[in-house]
């Protein structure tokens, strides 16, 4: 399906970049390595990068992430989970959370919607 018009998943990205942008225009070396330690943490290694993403989309939720809850949903999307096994990797973050992990488990629902809305989101894998 085609994007329409902007939505908060686009507008999340843009700022993404932009805020990105500005951190490595600060040209730190220790923001650039704290940067690179946590794009090298997803690669594959020991376990697949594929589900690092996973891991790291149910620790965004436990934290109550809801920038980082949009960015590995549209990793673990890009890696090629499907919607049910998103929402039951949710379902483990909210196990673990606890109730107040709800509001971003409402969150990343809607996030989801979002990503189906565009054709990113498979249903069946």
């Amino acid at each position: 399906m085609v994007k329409k018009e902007n939505n908060r998943l686009d507008d999340f990205r843009k700022a993404r970049a932009e805020g990105n942008e500005k951190v490595m225009e600060a040209n730190h070396l220790g923001l650039k390595r704290f940067f690179n330690l946590d794009t090298n943490a997803y690669k594959d290694g020991a376990l697949p990068g594929k589900t690092k993403e996973l891991l790291g989309l149910t620790a965004s939720a436990v934290l109550r992430c809801n920038d980082c809850i949009d960015y590995h949903l549209e990793q673990c999307t890009k890696a090629g989970y499907t919607k049910k096994e998103i929402v039951d990797a949710m379902n483990v973050a909210l196990v673990v959370g606890g109730s107040i992990v709800i509001p971003h488990l409402r969150h990343a629902m809607e996030t989801l919607e979002l990503l189906d809305q565009e054709g990113s989101l498979k249903e069946k894998g």
